[in-house]
């Protein structure tokens, strides 16, 4: 396999799934609408076509300009589209949807790939757009996949949980970056055992590509972290990367309430564990970048973004006030 087509290309994952495949010698192409900043402009490795994927003459056109040997879908988000994909790119030697850890519709630990239910997906929750329908309609694509490969489509799936890293849009971890860079006491709601796996984003780039080169036709491979971290240790950890000196400070409901706030208003705080076996992809010869590796690089990107996590910050100042009760028991 020499050729790879990355629907999407240019903001987070995309953008790492591309830098994979240039770094493993492939010619890569990019499909989007070309209405995002370009990261590979200007690279003449990286060849780009025009077109919107959720127009199937458009992805026809791309199929026929690249004749593709790898496809990685990194932009379907509905069920319709993965079924418009592995229909036209049937010929290709890897088809390789990126699904979630949302999928999963059972909360167990961990959640294994053909073991754990998936979500169901309603006719009206496959054509929706709110975060809500995200996981049935990540496990209706997955299913699209699973058909597709009884068909003899080289189609496999790839479930990351929550990605993090450089050029993260999101800006969920932007939110507790910042926290610990300006500030000398963090506040992490609970007791700070909380686990919502995490996957670093140059991690999930690797296992796109191991799968489209190893992977069997009509699997699923969770994709995270090998070791996983509590929310109080990955506050640590940005610590380190940061040579910064905090103390955390754990608030649990009831100490939140003095200030508004409920520890589900903090980003990456999950009730109930999230947590997905890696070993299936593991089996492979893939493997995880070290965490405290991975967070540095997030820093060291994060401090020139610009971005600050504003849009999930709960508020520095109910903070606050939930700080002066704490400091009088």
């Amino acid at each position: 396999m020499s050729d790879a087509l990355v629907i999407g290309g240019t903001r987070f994952i995309g953008r790492h799934v591309v830098r994979e495949f240039l770094d493993r010698g492939y010619d890569v192409t990019i499909f989007n609408r070309g209405t995002r900043e370009n990261p590979f402009a200007g690279d003449a490795r990286v060849d780009h076509v025009r077109g919107d994927r959720t127009n199937d003459g458009d992805l026809d056109r791309a199929a026929d300009a690249v004749d593709p040997d790898v496809v990685v879908d990194c932009v379907a988000y509905k069920p319709a589209e993965v079924e418009a994909a592995v229909s036209i790119f049937e010929d290709a030697d890897a088809y390789v949807f990126v699904s979630s850890g949302s999928a999963y519709g059972a909360e167990v630990i961990p959640k294994r790939e053909g073991a754990t239910e998936l979500c169901d997906c309603t006719p009206e929750q496959a054509v929706a757009d709110d975060g809500e329908s995200y996981g049935p309609r990540k496990a209706a694509g997955d299913r699209v996949v699973f058909d597709a490969a009884e068909r003899g489509v080289g189609a496999m799936s790839v479930r990351p949980c929550v990605v993090y890293g450089p050029h993260d849009y999101t800006e969920r971890l932007d939110y507790w970056l910042r926290r610990v860079d300006e500030h000398d006491r963090v506040i992490v709601p609970g007791d700070g055992t909380n686990v919502w796996h995490r996957a670093y984003v140059e991690d999930v780039a690797s296992a796109v590509r191991v799968v489209a080169e190893r992977g069997t036709p009509g699997e699923a491979y969770n994709v995270g972290d090998r070791r996983l971290v509590t929310l109080e240790e990955m506050v640590r950890l940005i610590a380190r990367a940061m040579d910064a000196d905090v103390e955390v400070v754990h608030a649990g409901a009831r100490e939140l309430a003095a200030g508004g706030l409920r520890p589900t208003d903090f980003p990456l705080y999950r009730e109930y564990p999230h947590v997905l076996a890696t070993g299936k992809l593991a089996a492979l010869g893939w493997t995880s970048t070290p965490v405290e590796e991975a967070m540095a690089r997030t820093v060291d990107e994060h401090r020139e973004s610009g971005r600050d996590g504003s849009e999930h910050d709960p508020g520095r100042d109910a903070e606050e006030r939930v700080l002066g009760v704490l400091d009088t028991l």
